[in-house]
């Protein structure tokens, strides 16, 4: 008994229609979530990176949306390819299809392809990388960053006192050390550790360099001008009994304002003070210090 031809044909049509509706339909469903969700235009090509406050943030986001985008297109061709063979190939009769040892050019292409696209996520990385790490010979402002069991000291080696020390600020058990920076400016991080590993973590820089004892580690950052504010600051590197406890906060403030801070601190006054008389809160706003008794327990 021989095979209709027009009904093979009538049937793949329905097979194809039936999987552009479910396309359809996905591409719908999955629009409507994302407007639903009330994500912004660029929240969206974010794809989940949090938002920085320097360009050495906003360059490593770059990087992250395209290496998404990239995956993301490699993975619609695959899944087109496989739903195309599901469907194109689907087993219509016992008889096997023609059998072939191997496909020369296809071989080619799929080894190459990857390859390409490996070496340009390579080529961005390493452009990306080199701009986060690059120092300048004269940054703005220095920091000099102090690590110890378990706190932050924080120094302006370059600004000194009437008894020519320099100033800075040191938290204790009772109080968060403020880090107070201007925006605009370029600032290198300069880490120094008394004990154990540290890590100087700033979230908002989506940046962390471990400080370490017996080297000195550094790093620079630009604060985008805009973003005044407190930023919570932590230790990244588990280093001890009341390594959670182990917070600052970094202040950015304007160019003026820091200026105004410095003059301050370099005429005698605490870093408290300083931070009133530039109209800043004297305490740290986005942590707070932590109890550190430790109650002992009466054995049973």
């Amino acid at each position: 008994m021989g095979v209709n031809p027009s009904a093979s044909a009538e049937r793949r049509s329905r097979r194809f229609g039936r999987a552009g509706r479910f396309a359809a339909v996905t591409g719908v469903a999955g629009l409507t979530a994302l407007t639903l969700s009330g994500c912004s235009t660029e929240e969206v090509l974010r794809f989940g990176w949090p938002k920085g406050i320097t360009p050495q943030a906003d360059q490593m986001m770059d990087l992250w949306t395209g290496s998404v985008i990239a995956a993301l297109a490699v993975g619609v061709f695959v899944w087109g390819l496989i739903f195309w063979a599901v469907i194109r190939y689907r087993k219509k009769s016992d008889e096997l299809p023609t059998q072939t040892r191997f496909n020369l050019p296809i071989e080619i292409l799929y080894t190459a392809v990857p390859f390409l696209i490996i070496a340009v996520l390579f080529y961005y990385t390493a452009i990306v990388q080199t701009f986060v790490d690059k120092q300048k010979a004269n940054p703005d402002v220095t920091v000099s960053v102090v690590a110890f069991k378990w706190n932050w000291q924080f120094l302006y080696p370059e600004e000194l006192d009437a008894d020519r020390q320099p100033i800075g600020t040191i938290g204790s058990t009772e109080q968060i050390p403020v880090l107070v920076v201007p925006t605009g400016e370029r600032i290198r991080f300069v880490e120094t550790s008394n004990d154990v590993i540290h890590s100087f973590w700033v979230p908002a820089l989506l940046f962390k360099r471990d400080v370490i004892p017996g080297r000195t580690n550094s790093f620079e950052a630009t604060i985008n001008k805009g973003e005044e504010g407190a930023y919570v600051g932590r230790c990244a590197e588990l280093c001890g009994t009341y390594h959670a406890n182990m917070n600052f906060e970094l202040r950015a403030v304007t160019s003026e304002k820091f200026d105004q801070f410095i003059a301050a601190k370099k005429s005698g006054a605490s870093t408290y003070d300083a931070l009133q008389s530039i109209g800043e809160s004297p305490t740290a706003t986005t942590t707070h210090p932590f109890k550190t008794k430790r109650d002992a327990r009466t054995p049973s």
